[in-house]
């Protein structure tokens, strides 16, 4: 466990202050010492000339130097003679000068605070105190110890974290104790970040009992979340509710029926027929298909196609390129439609066409403004790469808000952009999407861009393939294969398995395939690194893609094995034990979550540039500094589930990615996990060369196993029948 250190004094200047989610930092004087010590943390707008006791710990940052970060605080008590006049003659008590805080002081003593709260008619005795300066004193005195300080402090002292009370703090204000003391399950539902083992713990600890009719509704809402983040569908049905709550609740006695109606009542769920939904999944459906049937409110205007065709001749000649025929009608059909679905597989020239599309935008539409953005950073990047135009991830364009989980881009605040291309589309989640139309009532033209046959969104939804299916939007599907250099053998393969024609293990120039046992992984996929390593490659450029992180061939076995040979304990190199994982200098990192406000997003991989130990300089707190492509992001014990060692990731983790050489183990102990899309997602992140290991049999089954249960969701639905009012009605 940290240490936590403690320190006395008072407030001065405010360097920086987030009002969104009231971070701070603040210069704080210490009583003891004439210097003052930098405070960062979240903490309300505290007064001035008060004395506070912070509890928390000093933290060395690269940039800033010695800090404190505050993890709660209290006013304290003045008991000596000086201070007592210094706050007596604060501006915290108006009209009152040194000379007269000295006066009642020397009369009253050091016990003067206690004394005026418990009988203000004490001040009677002072002499030459006016009754305005005498009622100026008590309520300087009454309103020394503010309701919501108060209230922070009692929820820091029952397990939670300053950012949580504040977060509770901002939302409920100087209600928050009264209302979370009434239902504290209150938070999960009002506050992101706030999960139910938090309130539940919260609670308890408070004495409410396993059967609280607050809490029993809570168990309810979550595990409508939690059902369908496990699944992926938008909605769950009673049933399937029902048997996970007798399996949650065993032993409790409740009215399931009676729940859910007051659920519903209170619109946390919403229910049809058999479905439940979360509220959140109920309004991204409805909005999402609402937004695109009405869409757009302001069309672009038709370009002749003559025109068009003469502008093509000309981006053909500055390219040196001739568009193929797949690729011509994309182009048509991006100009003859205000939406556009466009998918393929690889090597199909989506990238090719979407360069076209940006060049002719540019060309026909002088002054309209694009923007081309992908679910990921990687993606994102790489896609600005392709088509010489910028590229941000949708949570950048969005200004996504880490702490709150909000957008700052919405109905509000929308999106003044034209045309908007959306690439990796595949990765989209129906609550993402949701928000991202919810922020473009300005759009005028609009391209989702992606590979059906791809891994769907981590969280609930299956957009891309419920768009092309509900069939009422244009879309162009790329077959052709365009790339005939280095990796067309990868691109080969991957079409075969999109098109159930892999029958037998491909014996190619880019492709390998290696039989051996999940025993016998290991040491090939080390002497693979090591040959790639040598033969000039960095670490970054060779990816080991595993299905799941627990097994001898899994991703956890695989990252220790592959730091040992590529980034072994050496003098002078240092490293630091976190959980099970030791961090080294020179490791490959990747990172686990979004943190835009460093630069940084899910699935970035970089190199553990230094490790500070808290041994140093008066440091309390070890921390990793990594460097991402130039980005350097420092992590203290807080943020380190943020990362993990990137020798070997997952399917998921790669996709929005290319390697020149991918090496991925296939064997039998990852059946449950081997399905036709993870084996095709995997394999079209190879850009050069693929080398596949294990079991023949694995391999096969995995290419003919579908996902387990498919995704469900009302989206097509929702789409059919809005379509069908606006034809009644409209």
């Amino acid at each position: 466990m940290e240490k936590t250190d403690i320190i006395k004094g008072k407030f001065q200047s405010v360097l920086f202050r987030n009002d969104e989610n009231s971070y701070t930092v603040r210069k704080f004087k210490l009583q003891e010492e004439e210097k003052a010590i930098t405070v960062t943390g979240y903490f309300p707008d505290l007064p001035k000339d008060v004395f506070f006791r912070l509890y928390g710990s000093y933290q060395e940052h690269p940039r800033y130097g010695m800090q404190f970060v505050l993890e709660s605080f209290e006013r304290v008590e003045i008991d000596d003679v000086e201070s007592l006049i210094a706050y007596l003659s604060s501006p915290a008590f108006e009209g009152i000068g040194q000379k007269m805080a000295s006066t009642i002081v020397e009369v009253l003593g050091t016990e003067v605070l206690t004394k005026i709260k418990s009988d203000p008619e004490c001040l009677l005795t002072i002499p030459k105190l006016t009754a305005k300066k005498r009622q100026a004193i008590i309520e300087g005195v009454n309103n020394a110890v503010d309701d919501e300080e108060e209230a922070l402090r009692y929820f820091t002292l029952n397990g939670l974290q300053m950012r949580q009370a504040m977060k509770l703090q901002a939302v409920y204000g100087k209600t928050m104790k009264e209302v979370l003391l009434e239902n504290p399950y209150r938070m999960v539902e009002d506050i992101d970040g706030i999960g139910f083992q938090t309130a539940d713990k919260f609670a308890l600890s408070l004495g409410f009992e396993l059967d609280n009719p607050y809490r029993i509704q809570a168990v309810c809402v979550s595990l409508v979340m939690q059902l369908c983040m496990q699944s992926g569908s938008s909605f769950v049905t009673i049933d399937e509710l029902e048997n996970a709550m007798l399996k949650q609740l065993r032993g409790i006695d409740y009215d399931f029926a009676g729940i859910i109606e007051e659920l519903r009542f209170s619109q946390k769920i919403v229910i049809e027929e058999d479905r439940v939904y979360h509220v959140s999944q109920f309004e991204a459906e409805s909005f999402i298909a609402n937004y695109l049937n009405e869409f757009p409110h302001n069309g672009m205007d038709a370009v002749d196609k003559l025109e068009i065709d003469r502008h093509i001749e000309l981006v053909q000649e500055e390219y040196r390129i001739e568009y193929q025929s797949e690729q011509l009608v994309a182009i048509h059909t991006f100009f003859e439609n205000d939406l556009l679905i466009m998918t393929g597989g690889p090597g199909t020239g989506k990238t090719t066409v979407v360069r076209a599309m940006v060049n002719l935008s540019k060309r026909l539409f002088p002054q309209s403004t694009i923007s081309l953005c992908a679910p990921t950073g990687r993606a994102a990047k790489r896609l600005s790469e392709l088509t010489s135009h910028p590229a941000t991830t949708i949570h950048s364009l969005l200004n996504w808000n880490l702490e709150t989980n909000t957008f700052g881009r919405n109905e509000e605040n929308p999106l003044q952009i034209d045309i908007l291309i959306v690439d990796e589309f595949s990765m989209v989640d129906q609550w993402l999407l949701f928000n991202f139309l919810k922020a473009a009532p300005n759009v005028r033209k609009i391209v989702f861009i992606g590979d059906e046959d791809q891994l769907p969104s981590v969280s609930p939804g299956c957009v891309l393939k419920d768009l092309l299916e509900v069939d009422c939007f244009s879309f162009v599907r790329l077959h052709k294969i365009f790339r005939q250099k280095e990796g067309s053998d990868i691109i080969s393969l991957a079409h075969d398995i999109r098109n159930d024609q892999c029958v037998e293990i491909p014996d190619l120039s880019d492709v390998k395939f290696i039989p051996c046992s999940q025993y016998e992984v290991k040491n090939y996929v080390i002497h693979l690194v090591l040959e790639a390593i040598n033969k000039g490659y960095e670490p970054t450029m060779v990816q080991v893609l595993a299905p799941q992180y627990s097994g001898v061939a899994g991703i956890d076995a695989l990252n220790l094995s592959l730091q040992k040979v590529c980034n072994p304990a050496e003098n002078g190199k240092r490293e630091l034990r976190v959980g099970y994982r030791t961090f080294r200098e020179g490791d490959k990192i990747l990172q686990l979550k979004n943190q835009p406000d460093d630069g940084v997003f899910n699935g970035d991989i970089g190199i553990l540039l230094e490790i500070i130990l808290a041994s140093e300089n008066e440091n309390k707190k070890n921390s990793i500094i990594v460097d991402f492509d130039g980005v350097f992001v420092e992590y203290t014990p807080e943020f380190f589930h943020h990362i993990t060692h990137a020798y070997c990731i997952s399917v998921h983790k790669s996709q929005g990615s290319e390697y020149p050489i991918v090496i991925m183990p296939v064997v039998s102990e990852f059946r449950r996990m081997l399905q036709k899309r993870l084996l095709y997602t995997g394999i079209t992140r190879a850009k050069k060369s693929l080398v596949l290991l294990g079991s023949v049999d694995a391999f096969m089954i995995g290419l003919h196993t579908k996902e387990q249960k498919e995704r469900t969701t009302t989206l097509q639905k929702r789409i059919l029948d809005a379509k069908k009012w606006r034809e009644d009605y409209l």
